[in-house]
């Protein structure tokens, strides 16, 4: 039965990262010490374990194999530095190739894909981040319903006081007889009406014998009916 391709990824749960951690560090320090057995040649490896323990394994001497590997590391760059620049270029890229990859496969997960592969403590770890995330989104959406809530009230109490200026305003004008203009002009054309139709007495003859006839001048309206 052919096995299909793993995978690499890191693993989310701290317990089994450990464990894996030991069983893979011995098989390497054991696969080195073969090798150099083996093959006859200079080996020489260093581990640092995520709380920054060292584990190291060398051939012949630690101190020894980096210093030949600083003096490999001259030597090739005055030989050739562009060639050396464009190794490191390389490896950088391949690196953040690896973290996409990784960020992809991660991406993949939280939006419910590519689960096959998940232990039941993958789909913990997984349900976990989701949970976290979904509190972070709630609580910010309730923060801007909070915000916006706060500003229509700010909004409706400054609405409130221009209101009351503006009465207060009104009411001081009111009192005082500042009459707007319109109603000014109203009581005027009143006014000129009443006016126009007062009665007057007519006398005619002397003093002591005349007689008194009443007498309506007409209205000036009257002369173009």
């Amino acid at each position: 039965m052919v096995r299909g391709k793993t995978l690499l990824r890191r693993i989310e749960n701290a317990s089994s990262r450990q464990v894996t951690f030991s069983k893979r560090r011995n098989g390497l320090l054991k696969k080195a010490f073969e090798l150099s057995v083996l093959c006859d040649v200079e080996v020489a490896l260093m581990i640092f374990s995520p709380r920054g323990k060292l584990y190291e394994f060398a051939s012949l001497s630690m101190h020894e194999s980096i210093e030949h590997y600083k003096k490999h590391i001259k030597e090739t760059e005055a030989s050739d530095p562009q060639d050396a620049s464009v190794q490191q270029l390389k490896i950088v890229a391949e690196r953040m190739m690896n973290q996409i990859e990784q960020l992809e496969a991660s991406k993949r997960k939280l939006q419910g894909e590519d689960l096959a592969t998940c232990t039941v403590e993958d789909l913990l770890e997984l349900e976990k981040q989701l949970e976290k995330s979904i509190h972070l989104i709630r609580a910010r959406k309730t923060q801007l319903y909070k915000d916006q809530i706060k500003h229509l009230k700010e909004k409706g109490k400054a609405l409130e006081a221009e209101n009351c200026m503006l009465s207060e305003k009104l009411g001081m004008r009111l009192r005082n007889d500042e009459v707007p203009e319109p109603v000014r002009a109203v009581v005027a054309s009143t006014e000129a009406s009443e006016v126009s139709d007062v009665e007057t007495d007519l006398y005619i003859g002397l003093p002591d014998t005349r007689n008194r006839l009443p007498h309506r001048f007409p209205t000036f309206s009257s002369l173009f009916m």
